[in-house]
C-alpha cells in the first residue's frame, strides 16, 4: 500500500470511530474479563473517556491518533512484566570476573566438585524467570540421536513424494481423495524405509498393515520434522483424518513443555541459567576472557543438570534443554545482533536534526525509483522504525515460527488454493500470527514515539498468501543485513594494505567517507517504497522489506560493489569467504 493510502485509511476509520462513538452500541457484549475490541485477550487498560476497557494492542491502535490520542486512561496490570527486548542482551555482557577469580577457575579444571557459578543479573530474579518461563515455551527441543535418524528417513520420504504436485493443482478429482492418497503413499514409504533402517522395528510396524495402529509413531516422525525445520506442512482438516483414521498432527515438543511434564519449572527461574545459557561471542574479547566464559558456561550447565535432576528428569535431559535454550541465544546473535548494528550505524553517521552536507537522506517519488516523498527527518525516522520493527520480529522469531505452525495446521480456517500473481498459492488466514505482529507493532510505535507511514500488515492476502510465507520472508533480514554490516566492519581492515589504500582514498575519498557513502544509500533506498508495481509497493509492513530486497537486486551496479567484493562478499544467499 502506498503511504498515503495508509495514513487515509487509518484517519478515516478513526474519525469514523469518533463519529459514531456515542451513536453505537455492541451487538454482542464481549466475555467477562475481555477486551472490548478484539474479545480474546484479556483487559489490560480503562479508557476513563470511552468508558471501556481494552487490550494494550487494542487500546494502541485505536488511540494513536486524532482526539483518542488525549483520552485519559489508566492500567489495569501491575506493569511487572519483563521486557523481552532488553533481558536477552544480558549474558553477552563482557566477562564479570577479576584476574584473581579467573586463576582460580583455572585451577579448578581436574576438580568434580560442582561450585556454584557467580552471576551478575541487571534485573530482579523475579523477572528474569518470567522471562525464560514465557520464552521456554516457543523454545523446540534440540533433536537427540534417535530422533536425528527419523528426520533423515522423513526427509528422504518427503524427497521421493509428490505431494504438492499432486495436491496443490487445479483438478476435477476432490481435493480431500488426492490428499489422502498422498499422505497414504507417505505412510508407506516411511513404513518402508524404517523396515530398510531397522528390520525388528520395521516388523512389527507393518505387521498388520494398519496405519492407524500406528498413529504414534507417524505422529512423533511428522513432529521431529517440524519440529528441526518449518517446512510446508499440510492443513490436515477432519474429512482427512475420517479416511485415515488417525491425525497426523502432534504438539511441538519445547523446553516448556518437557519442564512442565516433569514438573521442574523452578529451573527456569535459577539464576544460573543465565550463565548457562549465555552465547559466548568473541567480538571484542581476549582469548583468556573467552575461555573464562566458557568455563563458567560450563560450570552453570553441570550446577543445574546435577541440582535438578530427578528419577524422570535425567542430567543428561537437562543439558538438552539448557543447550535448547543456548540454540536460541545462538540464533540471536547471528540473526538480531546485524540489526542492532545497523540501527547503532544509522545513529553514528546520521542525525534527523543535523544534515550533513552532501548526505542528506531526502528521497522523493519518482527518482531513482522511490514511490515515496521524505525529507531527511522523516526518512531517517522510518529507516529507524522498520530496522527496529525487523529487530523485534527476529527476537521472538521463535514464537513467530510456532503460532505459524499453529495458523497453518488450523482446522478453523483451511487454506484456499488461488492464483496470486506469483503462481498456485495456498491462502490462509493466519489470526495468531496476525495478533503477535500487531503486538509486536505496537511496542514499536510505543518505543519510537510516533510512526512514518503505513501500519498495514499483509497476511492472508495475494501478497503474503499464508504465515509460513510471512515468516519465511523475515527470516532473510539477516541475509540482507549481515553483508552490509561486514563490509562496513571489514573497510578498516582492507586498508591496511598500501594498494587497497590508495585505491580506496583515490576513489572514494577515504575510509569515512566510503562508509557513509553505503549507509546513505541503503538508508534511503532500501526504504524507498520500490520494488513491485504501483499497488503492491509502498510504506506497509510487508513493503518495506521488498524495498530492501530491491536494493539487493542492484548492488552489482553499485559503484561500491568492489569493496563489497574485497570484503568476502559473494551474494546475499549466500556465505562469506575468509
Amino acid at each position: 500500500m502506498l503511504e498515503s493510502d495508509g495514513n487515509f485509511a487509518d484517519k478515516m476509520s478513526l474519525e469514523e470511530r469518533d463519529g459514531e462513538e456515542e451513536e453505537t452500541t455492541s451487538v454482542s457484549a464481549a466475555p467477562p474479563g475481555m477486551c472490548i475490541e478484539c474479545e480474546d485477550q484479556p483487559q489490560e487498560v480503562l479508557c476513563e473517556a470511552c468508558g471501556d476497557v481494552f487490550c494494550e494492542v487494542c487500546f494502541g491502535a485505536l488511540h494513536r491518533r486524532g482526539k483518542r490520542r488525549l483520552h485519559v486512561h489508566k492500567k489495569l496490570t501491575d506493569g511487572t512484566k519483563a521486557s523481552t527486548s532488553s533481558l536477552p542482551q544480558a549474558p553477552q555482557k563482557k566477562a564479570r570476573l577479576t584476574e584473581e577469580k579467573e586463576e582460580e577457575i583455572d585451577g579448578d579444571d581436574d576438580g568434580d566438585a560442582v561450585a556454584p557459578v557467580p552471576t551478575t543479573t541487571p534485573v530482579s530474579v523475579e523477572a528474569m524467570g518470567e522471562w525464560f518461563t514465557e520464552r521456554a515455551k516457543y523454545i523446540p527441543v534440540r533433536l537427540n540421536l534417535k530422533e536425528r535418524k527419523l528426520l533423515r528417513l522423513l526427509e528422504a520420504a518427503l524427497q521421493v513424494s509428490e505431494y504438492t504436485d499432486k495436491v496443490d493443482i487445479i483438478s476435477f478429482k476432490g481435493k480431500a481423495k488426492r490428499i489422502y492418497e498422498q499422505l497414504q503413499d507417505i505412510c508407506a514409504i516411511l513404513s518402508g524405509l524404517v523396515v530398510a533402517n531397522d528390520y525388528k522395528a520395521g516388523q512389527q510396524l507393518i505387521k498388520d498393515h494398519n496405519f492407524k495402529d500406528n498413529e504414534k509413531f507417524f505422529q512423533t516422525i511428522f513432529e521431529v520434522g517440524r519440529r528441526y525445520k518449518i517446512m510446508n506442512p499440510d492443513s490436515v482438516n477432519s474429512e482427512i483424518q475420517e479416511l485415515l483414521q488417525f491425525s497426523c498432527k502432534k504438539s511441538i515438543k519445547t523446553v516448556f513443555t518437557v519442564l512442565t511434564e516433569h514438573d521442574a519449572l523452578a529451573l527456569l527461574k535459577d539464576p544460573h541459567i543465565m550463565t548457562a545459557t549465555r552465547e559466548v561471542s568473541p567480538d571484542g574479547k581476549s582469548r583468556g576472557q573467552i575461555r573464562q566464559e566458557i568455563k563458567e558456561k560450563e560450570r552453570a550447565v553441570k550446577y543445574l543438570s546435577e541440582r535438578y535432576a530427578t528419577a524422570s528428569l535425567a542430567k543428561e535431559d537437562i543439558e538438552t534443554l539448557l543447550y535448547s535454550i543456548g540454540d536460541n541465544n545462538s540464533y540471536l546473535t547471528f540473526n538480531r545482533d546485524p540489526v542492532d548494528k545497523m540501527i547503532a550505524l544509522l545513529k553514528q553517521y546520521f542525525s534527523p536534526t543535523n544534515i550533513e552536507e552532501g548526505y542528506s537522506l531526502a528521497i522523493s517519488y519518482g527518482q531513482k525509483g522511490a514511490r515515496l516523498t521524505h525529507n531527511h527527518e522523516r526518512q531517517y525516522y522510518y529507516a529507524l522504525q522498520s530496522l527496529t520493527l525487523w529487530r523485534e520480529i527476529a527476537n521472538d522469531m521463535f514464537k513467530l515460527w510456532y503460532l505459524s505452525e499453529e495458523d497453518l495446521l488450523s482446522t478453523v480456517s483451511p487454506y484456499r488454493l488461488r492464483d496470486t500473481g506469483q503462481g498456485l498459492n495456498r491462502v490462509q488466514q493466519a489470526p495468531l500470527v496476525r495478533r503477535a505482529m500487531h503486538a509486536l507493532l505496537f511496542h514499536c510505535q510505543e518505543k519510537i514515539g510516533h510512526w512514518v507511514g503505513s501500519s498495514v500488515i499483509h497476511l492472508g492476502d495475494h501478497n503474503v498468501p499464508n504465515a509460513l510465507m510471512f515468516i519465511d520472508k523475515y527470516t532473510q533480514v539477516s541475509r540482507i543485513l549481515n553483508p552490509i554490516v561486514i563490509c562496513i566492519q571489514q573497510i578498516e581492515e582492507l586498508v591496511r594494505d598500501d594498494g587497497l589504500k590508495r585505491y580506496i582514498d583515490h576513489t572514494f575519498g577515504g575510509v569515512d567517507k566510503l562508509r557513509k557513502d553505503i549507509l546513505r544509500d541503503f538508508f534511503m533506498h532500501a526504504f524507498d517504497g520500490s520494488g513491485a508495481d504501483f499497488f503492491d509497493a509502498g510504506s506497509c509492513i510487508d513493503g518495506r522489506l521488498t524495498s530492501a530486497w530491491n536494493w539487493c537486486s542492484k548492488i552489482e551496479k553499485k559503484a561500491y560493489y568492489p569493496v563489497f567484493l574485497l570484503t568476502g562478499f559473494i551474494g546475499f544467499d549466500g556465505d562469506f569467504q575468509k
